[in-house]
């Protein structure tokens, strides 16, 4: 009985990381996207120079 916990035990956490994986994968696109728009959507500063449109 005990084998059979284990192997079950393992499976949940195999499912769980690979989850938790893809939902980092998806995460690390959007915050991709979101920084390759700011080059693309940039107001202009000070003497006509374009900043950047986040504050860091």
């Amino acid at each position: 009985m005990v084998p059979l916990l284990l192997v079950l035990l393992l499976a949940l956490i195999l499912f769980g990381l690979g989850f938790a994986l893809k939902i980092l994968w998806w995460i690390a696109i959007i915050v991709l996207v979101v920084w390759l728009l700011g080059f693309l959507v940039r107001s202009a500063g000070a003497g006509g120079k374009r900043g950047r449109w986040y504050r860091w």
